[in-house]
């Protein structure tokens, strides 16, 4: 006789949870992924902008080229702001994220720890039953025959 889980309506439902979670997690981290390789972008992009606003000052250059240069330094460190900001803000879910990967992970594990122990134990129990059979088939034959 093949062994049915009574709970498993719940290990299903639980497997479901964590695999959900667990691609929850793997977008956030795609996602910090991307803001982190934003900002290293931006980072190079403000030190070659700075670059320029230092050459402009160095030499006589019209005051429109000049302000153009500084609000390409101004809009890049805003842009910068707005990234790490982000990127906390993405840091903060992931770890919440991660709890709740966690706790759907040792939810899910307990049960599956369950159904293995439960498993174990009606093989066990099946395996008992057979040879109590086979005992008594045998006995009854050696009794008949005796």
């Amino acid at each position: 006789m093949v062994y049915r889980f009574p709970l498993a309506a719940v290990l299903r439902l639980r497997e479901s949870i964590e695999r959900r979670e667990e691609r929850g997690l793997q977008i956030l981290q795609m996602e910090i992924v991307r803001v982190s390789r934003s900002l290293e972008e931006l980072t190079a992009s403000i030190a070659s902008a700075r670059e320029a606003q230092e050459r402009v000052m160095r030499q006589p250059a019209p005051a429109g080229h000049m302000h153009s240069v500084l609000l390409e330094c101004q809009s890049a460190a805003h842009r910068k702001s707005v990234l790490l900001k982000q990127l906390d803000s993405l840091k903060k879910k992931h770890d919440e994220q991660m709890r709740a990967y966690h706790d759907a992970h040792r939810d899910r594990e307990m049960l599956s720890d369950l159904y293995s122990r439960n498993k174990r134990a009606y093989a066990v129990e099946q395996t008992k039953a057979q040879q109590k059979q086979l005992d008594d088939l045998f006995g009854g034959r050696h009794h008949r025959n005796g």
